[in-house]
């Protein structure tokens, strides 16, 4: 594979659009989803009331990259071997003597090879993306609270988090108005959500101008995103895009065949019929990537046209664009924002700070002091020693499946469609792949070796 990557080289470009397109206000949007949980798990299951209450400190619990074990209530930091480089029960960190005790230097009970571990399974849920984490944090307080109280060691609980999510976002929350989430996205949207900087929009322009084609591919349903398109882009986005996917169910779009996950019509964003096969560009629900590239392949003309997808979920997004669908992948990775002294949150303007009153939580791209670094750590309890310095998995499943990882989009739009950047490769150093600059810890580690 050729060295470097260039977005003029790509015939299609595509794109997530929650916290990628769309970034949020992370410790507004944060809170949002944590209370979405909380009071409906108080409130119509009968959970602690202390649930409820949430200070700043508890968020640097927060770290991408964690799995939760539904049966012990652990959350866990794999290195990139399926060793446990920490652990906590609930939020309570373990101990060097308990992690030892409990793990022992072994790969991890679920762990499997890369590409055969799922992020979600009966047994253990990965955290992976800033729509996640607050449940890591409620599930942790959870833990806590049957523990304190009822004495547990194995815990039953996630049924609940399910109902949760099906009261809160099923499909039909936003239109009538039920749960939390989106009634309050809905009254205030500026108090959540960042609206696209001129420069976006202008790159956006610049690829349709150039012939690209343009794909949207979200999860979200067809009027949730509609509403955060109109706000981050204006009411005529929908002239930029040739393709829009909404309810896409990844990573199923990329996984699933035809057969299971047809492409269905929309009328007054509700899904009408089933296509047999996707005959031209529009606004579609769920659907298959399957389907989708033989569209492509008639709108370009081309054989085998060469697709991007931006997205910030390694799970939903670039895991199985790259992994089954064999395309180019950028992972927008906002733990990159702040590494290296960026001013935080610079698209938000001066005179909306300080608007919200109430305490705020830490944002969730910070390193977490529980948890240490996203990208290399070291075994609990050892000396911080470059012999036990591990990568994480996560970092290992970066360089391994995007084609590069920048902290935002805004980060790239002023460079020329032909900027050739270094992709991550496996002959090359693990920081290859990062714009415009490598994690400070990976570039002071560059030497490390994959245990």
């Amino acid at each position: 594979m050729a060295q470097h990557f260039s977005l003029a080289a790509c015939d299609v470009v595509g794109f997530d659009l929650d916290h990628t397109l769309c970034r949020y206000n992370l410790p507004e949007s944060a809170l949002l989803i944590y209370n979405s949980f909380a009071q409906f798990l108080v409130k119509e299951k009968g959970y602690d009331k202390e649930l409820l209450t949430v200070t700043p400190e508890d968020w640097d619990f927060c770290c991408k990259g964690l799995a939760l074990d539904l049966e012990d209530g652990n959350f866990i930091k794999l290195a990139d071997n399926g060793t446990v480089l920490r652990a906590s029960h609930g939020t309570k960190m373990m101990a060097p003597e308990a992690l030892a005790e409990e793990y022992g230097g072994k790969e991890w009970k679920h762990f499997m090879s890369d590409a055969g571990m799922a992020c979600r399974s009966g047994k253990y849920y990965f955290y992976d993306n800033y729509f996640d984490l607050p449940g890591a944090l409620l599930c942790a307080r959870v833990v806590d609270s049957l523990s304190k109280n009822n004495g547990q060691k194995t815990f039953d609980f996630w049924k609940d988090i399910v109902a949760g999510i099906q009261h809160n976002y099923k499909m039909s929350a936003f239109k009538e108005n039920c749960g939390i989430y989106f009634p309050e996205i809905k009254r205030d949207p500026g108090r959540y959500l960042h609206t696209c900087p001129e420069s976006v929009k202008k790159w956006l322009q610049q690829l349709k101008n150039a012939g690209k084609i343009l794909l949207l591919i979200t999860s979200s349903h067809s009027d949730y995103c509609r509403l955060l398109c109109e706000y981050i882009l204006g009411n005529d986005f929908t002239d930029l895009f040739d393709i829009v996917i909404t309810n896409a169910l990844k990573p199923g779009f990329f996984s699933h065949s035809p057969s299971q996950r047809p492409f269905w019509t929309l009328e007054n964003d509700e899904e009408q019929e089933a296509l047999p096969s996707l005959d031209k560009p529009g606004w579609y629900s769920q659907g298959n990537a399957v389907h989708l590239y033989e569209l492509l392949k008639k709108m370009t003309g081309k054989n085998e046209p060469k697709v991007v997808y931006f997205g910030d979920s390694m799970h939903s997004d670039i895991f199985p664009a790259r992994h089954y669908s064999n395309w180019e992948t950028v992972l927008i990775l906002e733990e990159l924002r702040g590494d290296r002294d960026a001013k935080p949150e610079e698209s938000e303007p001066l005179e909306k700070k300080g608007k919200y009153e109430g305490q705020k939580a830490k944002p969730l791209n910070a390193l977490s002091k529980k948890w240490g670094s996203f990208f290399i750590d070291s075994v609990s309890g050892l000396e911080n020693t470059e012999d036990s310095l591990f990568y994480t998995w996560s970092c290992k499943r970066i360089s391994t499946y995007s084609t590069i990882a920048i902290p935002s989009i805004e980060a790239i739009a002023e460079l020329p469609l032909d900027y050739r950047f270094s992709r991550f490769s496996s002959s090359s150093s693990k920081t290859a792949g990062y714009y415009p600059n490598p994690p400070l810890i990976l570039s002071n580690n560059e030497t490390l070796t994959t245990k």
